[in-house]
């Protein structure tokens, strides 16, 4: 996504906005009962923390999720059957394929869009790219962190890989605002400093409150929704600095990195292990992984990328990710969900050797987090252009508010929730008409 979209343009209409609905911005972070309805659905509550890899491009379901056997498979594809309905291409995929039982693959979703970046708002939002919404279309991430955010010296919400044009908390508050985190061996460079010796901390501590005294006013009584939020990141910026516990979290060795596949979106893995792992109070973790718009040369190994260079990447890092998450007792309480934002066109590659946008059938991959693994929910045609079998109890495809729910209950979560306060008085829905059931969790995914 690009930062010249409606929701980043700062305007005097927009500054009017802000202005004038301060005081419903400062209300909606507490809530009374009253302004909060639901269909009250009974979510799962099986996962603690989610961690949501977004293939930035639209990955190619024949490709990575739902391979067929055809013609379009390069010759060294070796994909194999590795349970009822269950294939892989153990060339790409030599980590997974060794783990079939912890996976679920959805074969049956479909998605609404095929631009790009409303595909990608939807993704991440649940919510379309309508230019009257995208202010009051906050991020998953942001909506988890506001309902399961535990205290703690991390933020609830933490963004690996990610551009600043990622959709965020919205009217939620800067509390729950993604946290734009580094995936670089040496970590933050700016937790703590040594200017003054062993007096560095005790300076540090004073000159905050020196600021915090000076800010105290427009802490209190904020014009703006923008200054709220400021006020609320620093505080939770301040809550990492000297802390011994979250420096090393943000750190890697090269030995590490060497084995998540010594890539960005591998470093990200390492990293979003580390945070999970430290239960320091972030329930979302957002990896953005881009590249994945292969409309040519997808098996040149001579184009970059290409689809041995994308998988390999995702297979090592996500790979790595599950077995330690598993060795150190984390993985059945945290989801890992792996998906874009569309499908690509069945069958024979095109002309370019790629292939184009489709929207009648893509996959995704659930791992962790009470999912039964060692499942496939749904089946496509032949060519993998169209579900024959949804696989669920709704009997049609599965669409992002569905993943979504599902999302949702595995965290605990209500996903039929709206809010009836929101600054411009419109309702907002956690999953739009979930509450009239036309979305749902699915439940299979739960064994």
């Amino acid at each position: 996504m690009h930062c010249n979209g409606l929701d980043h343009l700062i305007s005097r209409r927009r500054m009017l906005l802000d202005t004038a609905n301060a005081l419903a911005f400062l209300t909606f972070a507490r809530r009374g009962d009253g302004q909060v309805s639901s269909s009250n659905a009974r979510p799962r509550g099986t996962a603690q923390a989610c961690i949501f890899i977004n293939l930035d491009g639209a990955p190619s379901q024949l490709d990575t999720f739902d391979p067929k056997d055809g013609p379009w498979n390069p010759a060294d594809a070796d994909i194999q059957q590795l349970g009822r309905g269950f294939l892989l291409s153990r060339t790409l995929f030599p980590n997974l394929s060794r783990m079939p039982g912890e996976l679920v693959l959805l074969h049956s979703m479909n998605s609404w869009e095929l631009i790009h970046e409303r595909g990608q708002f939807y993704t991440q939002t649940t919510h379309p790219q309508n230019p009257a919404f995208v202010l009051e279309s906050p991020h998953i991430g942001s909506v988890l962190a506001y309902e399961k955010g535990a205290p703690g010296p991390l933020p609830p919400f933490v963004a690996l890989n990610s551009a600043n044009s990622m959709p965020g908390a919205k009217f939620l508050g800067g509390t729950f605002e993604p946290f734009l985190a580094p995936a670089v061996a040496g970590g933050f460079g700016n937790l703590q400093h040594n200017y003054y010796g062993n007096n560095s901390q005790t300076r540090f501590e004073e000159k905050y409150k020196f600021l915090e005294d000076l800010d105290t006013g427009l802490r209190q009584n904020p014009y703006s929704q923008p200054i709220s939020d400021q006020a609320e990141y620093y505080t939770a910026a301040k809550r990492m600095m000297y802390n011994p516990r979250i420096i090393p979290v943000f750190q890697f060795n090269n030995e590490e990195n060497l084995r998540y596949g010594n890539s960005a979106l591998g470093r990200a893995c390492l990293v979003a292990r580390n945070v999970i792992q430290a239960q320091a109070g972030t329930s979302f973790i957002n990896i953005h992984a881009g590249g994945w718009d292969t409309h040519q040369s997808m098996y040149d190994i001579n184009y970059r990328p290409n689809m041995y260079s994308l998988v390999s990447e995702l297979d090592a890092g996500v790979g790595n990710l599950a077995l330690d998450l598993k060795q150190s007792g984390h993985l059945a309480s945290t989801l890992i969900v792996i998906v874009g934002e569309f499908g690509r066109t069945p069958g024979e590659l095109n002309g370019r050797g790629g292939r184009d946008h489709h929207r009648l059938s893509m996959a995704a991959c659930l791992i962790g987090g009470g999912v039964k693994g060692g499942q496939v929910i749904g089946q496509t045609d032949a060519v993998g252009g169209e579900v024959t079998d949804p696989g669920w109890s709704q009997d049609r495809p599965i669409y992002p508010e569905d993943l979504a729910s599902t999302i949702y209950s595995a965290m605990g979560v209500d996903w039929t929730k709206a809010f009836t306060n929101t600054p411009s008085g419109r309702r907002f829905e956690y999953v739009p008409d979930a509450y009239k059931g036309r979305f749902t969790a699915v439940e299979e995914v739960f064994g």
